[in-house]
């Protein structure tokens, strides 16, 4: 189970990552090891010394019932207080934003996130992303054939 949000690399340039947990209900973590979730649009903001992950998508659990889970709702972020405190103070900074890179969940069965400090790309750095992908890709052809 690996959802990842493939937008991040390419739209930011990632500076530094933390791994946190996330706090779920039922249907939520039900929906996620179906492989039911998206970062797709999803950020991360601090408030009053808590991370929260906005506009994450989680499917609603099909044999949810009355007890089903709202898709996009805010959920909070398991982080100690100095990995807080460094994401609140480059939080801050011009520029930067708290993004999830990647959803997974653990050998011990619990749902983490990946979540990184990143700076937006200008147009011309993603330009030069798509050469370097393209090119490592033209690169892994010319060794295949051989």
């Amino acid at each position: 189970m690996n959802i990842k949000n493939k937008r991040a690399t390419f739209d930011y340039a990632i500076s530094d990552t933390f791994t946190a947990g996330i706090v779920l209900t039922g249907t939520e973590i039900k929906s996620i090891r179906l492989g039911k979730a998206s970062l797709a649009d999803s950020f991360c903001y601090v408030t009053n010394g808590e991370v929260w992950l906005k506009n994450m998508y989680i499917a609603e659990y099909f044999y949810g019932t009355y007890n089903n889970h709202a898709e996009r709702r805010d959920r909070k972020l398991l982080l100690n207080k100095k990995e807080i405190a460094k994401l609140e103070k480059n939080g801050k900074e011009a520029g930067f934003t708290i993004i999830p890179m990647r959803l997974f969940i653990n050998d011990r069965g619990l749902a983490k996130v990946v979540i990184g400090i990143g700076r937006g790309k200008k147009e011309y750095d993603k330009r030069q992303s798509i050469k370097e992908r393209e090119d490592k890709r033209s690169m892994a052809r010319l060794f295949e054939k051989r």
